[in-house]
Parts: C-alpha cells; sequence; structure tokens
C-alpha cells in the first residue's frame, strides 16, 4: 500500500456499500468490493482484508433474516460450492498478483452483463423448479468466484431468479448460502496466510462500519427503489473491471 490515506478513503464507502448490499439492498453489489480495492492494492490482499469483514455482518444478516429461507435451494448449491472454495485454495498459489487482477476484471465485466441481460429481466424470467445439475455447476462457479473476490453473487442469482421467489426469501437464503461460504473459506484463507498481522489490523480498522452499512441496507430493502443506484455501482463495476483487465493483461504480456 503506498498511500493509507486513500485507501482508506476508499475503503470506507466500499465497507458500507458490502454492508448495504448484504443488508439486502441492491443485493450482489458486494462485488464491488474487491475490484475497488485492488486500485490501491494486491487483489489478493484486498480479498484477504473483506473476508473477516464479511463474516461479522453475516452475524447481522442472519439474525434478521433467519426465518424464511428455502432449505431446498441451499441443499441443492451449498455442496458445489464447497467443491468451488477448493479448487479456488488449490489453484490461489498458482496465480500471481497480475493473473488475478485479470480475473478479477473478468468477473467484473461478467457481474457487469449478468445484471443488464439477466438481473434486470428478472420479472420477464419463466419460472422454473429446482434443477441438481444446474445448482451444483451455478454453486461450485459461486464457490470458486467467492473464494478469489468474495463475489459469488450472480452465479446465485442465475439459479435462484427463475424460482421465482418472494423477494425476503430470495435475500434470506442468499444470506444463509454467504454465511456458509465465508466462514468455510476462513480455513484455505488461514492455511493460504492469507491473515498476516497487517491484513488483520486494516479489517479491524473498517470492522465499525460493517455494522452500519448492514442495518442502512435493512432499513432501505422495503422502502426504496434501488433501480438507480444498480445503474450507477454497476456503470463503475464495468469500469473498475475494464481497467483492472487492461493493466492484467499488460502487465502479463510485458
Amino acid at each position: 500500500m503506498t498511500d493509507p490515506l486513500w485507501f482508506f478513503i476508499l475503503a470506507v464507502p466500499v465497507v458500507l456499500l458490502t454492508g448495504i448490499s448484504k443488508g439486502g439492498f441492491a443485493g450482489g453489489l458486494g462485488t464491488l468490493a474487491v475490484p475497488l480495492l485492488t486500485l490501491m492494492v494486491d487483489p489478493r490482499q484486498a480479498a484477504a482484508i473483506m473476508l473477516p469483514i464479511l463474516c461479522v455482518m453475516d452475524i447481522f444478516t442472519v439474525w434478521r433474516y433467519r426465518r424464511g429461507w428455502d432449505a431446498r435451494s441451499l441443499k441443492i448449491l451449498i455442496p458445489g460450492a464447497l467443491i468451488g472454495i477448493v479448487i479456488g485454495g488449490v489453484t490461489f498459489r498458482m496465480m500471481n498478483e497480475d493473473m488475478i487482477r485479470v480475473l478479477v476484471g473478468l468477473m467484473a465485466l461478467y457481474f457487469v452483463g449478468n445484471y443488464w441481460f439477466v438481473q434486470r429481466h428478472r420479472g420477464e424470467v419463466e419460472p422454473h423448479g429446482h434443477n441438481m445439475v444446474k445448482g451444483g455447476l451455478l454453486g461450485l462457479l459461486s464457490g470458486f468466484s467467492s473464494f478469489i473476490a468474495h463475489a459469488g453473487g450472480p452465479p446465485v442469482s442465475q439459479y435462484l431468479f427463475p424460482l421465482k421467489l418472494d423477494k425476503t426469501v430470495l435475500v434470506a437464503t442468499s444470506v444463509m448460502f454467504f454465511v456458509t461460504v465465508n466462514y468455510v473459506k476462513l480455513i484455505p484463507y488461514a492455511w493460504l496466510g492469507q491473515f498476516s498481522s497487517a491484513n488483520l489490523s486494516l479489517s479491524l480498522y473498517l470492522l465499525p462500519f460493517a455494522p452500519l452499512g448492514v442495518w442502512f441496507g435493512i432499513w432501505l430493502h422495503n422502502r426504496v427503489s434501488n433501480i438507480l443506484f444498480y445503474r450507477i455501482c454497476y456503470g463503475l463495476l464495468f469500469l473498475v473491471g475494464l481497467r483492472l483487465l487492461i493493466e492484467g493483461m499488460l502487465a502479463l504480456l510485458s
């Protein structure tokens, strides 16, 4: 980190935005966290700083949405997600900073495309029942992308949206899925040495903003339309993802 002041100027809004998304407003925008922080630090450090914060946020969101989640969806998605986490942990050391930067950039652009072509047309999607194969594959993709960049939301959304779940049931199911995934990730992250004293110190400094963001997201959940909010944030995610992809590719080719 070359400039701690600018890091915190960027990181505080990122944590608040992630908490708002975790609280049930504009769900999925937690995908912004690692790409934005990667503008200031190594993507591996960004992921390590965010994981303890996400785990604390999960405590608050689980309490709020502890009832009403869809158990069948979780039974289908979670096994695949655990396999994805294992794959992420095994391949993590094989990738350098620039490779991860390219991967995070590609994920960011994929998430933007997923929003524009899938999430925005959620109401137009024909309802479907549960599918073990589809759920397993999307769960695996979610577990892997969550391990690399805490960005497993879009694959899960692709499975849950066609089920036509009630809005609150959808949020509750996502919450229970990610509390499982995030706490499992603590094991390989510790094994990989991601929780250095420097990373944990930065997490601790940012931690007070986690419950504030979650509370605000819960408050906004049934009060505010999130359409404009989505468009602004995904526009930002597109620009950040494009920059990370170009920078990473140029570094790898040089």
